[in-house]
């Protein structure tokens, strides 16, 4: 009997300059990019990979797709804001299965409506949260209250709200999430691959 696919929540973004000091101080882009490439390299298709469209992160994962043969609906599931709609990356084509949630006349009302669809119609078996602003640390919070079985991952070594959400809740806890850079080797670990 085949074993269950498990879904992995992705809470990732590149913080930008020009937006809150504290998440771009400690922001490493490079670290970013390679641990989401390395999630989607090593984690599908044993798992299906869940986020919301950042256009930081899809375009990467978007690539891994494109080489991997993969059978793209059973491996990922990509949510976005119809109210952003004019602003999809071309990745997004790349990545097929997108469910686009409703336009609620405003930013953050529309951001919140997606993010309700993607964590609360989704279980996980584990969240991953790599750099980020205001939003990964958003979407901690709401993955942890509707999934607290679920395991979490804040990626400390990428800085920004990642390392921000793991100085908070788990300092001292798994110090892997703060210096292991070797991503495979280490969502390999963590993810039981």
């Amino acid at each position: 009997m085949a074993q269950k696919q498990l879904n992995i929540f992705l809470s990732a973004s590149i913080p930008m300059l020009g937006r809150d000091e504290r998440y771009f101080k400690t922001a490493d882009t490079i670290a970013i990019r390679d641990s989401v490439l390395a999630l989607a390299s090593v984690a599908l298709p044993k798992y299906k990979l869940i986020w919301g469209g950042h256009p930081s992160i899809t375009p990467l994962i978007a690539s891994i797709l494109q080489h991997s043969g993969l059978d793209i609906h059973s491996s990922v599931i990509l949510y976005q804001s119809t109210y952003f709609e004019q602003f999809f990356p071309l990745e997004n084509e790349s990545v097929a299965h997108i469910i686009k949630t409703n336009d609620m006349g405003d930013k953050d009302l529309s951001i919140e409506e997606m993010r309700k669809h993607m964590l609360g119609d989704n279980e996980f078996y584990a969240g991953i949260f790599i750099g980020g602003m205001e939003g990964v640390e958003d979407e901690y919070t709401m993955f942890t209250q509707l999934h607290p079985e679920a395991k979490v991952f804040p990626l400390a070594s990428t800085g920004g709200a990642a390392k921000i959400i793991y100085d908070k809740y788990f300092a001292g806890k798994e110090p892997e999430l703060c210096i292991n850079l070797a991503y495979s080797s280490l969502f390999k670990d963590l993810l039981n691959l």
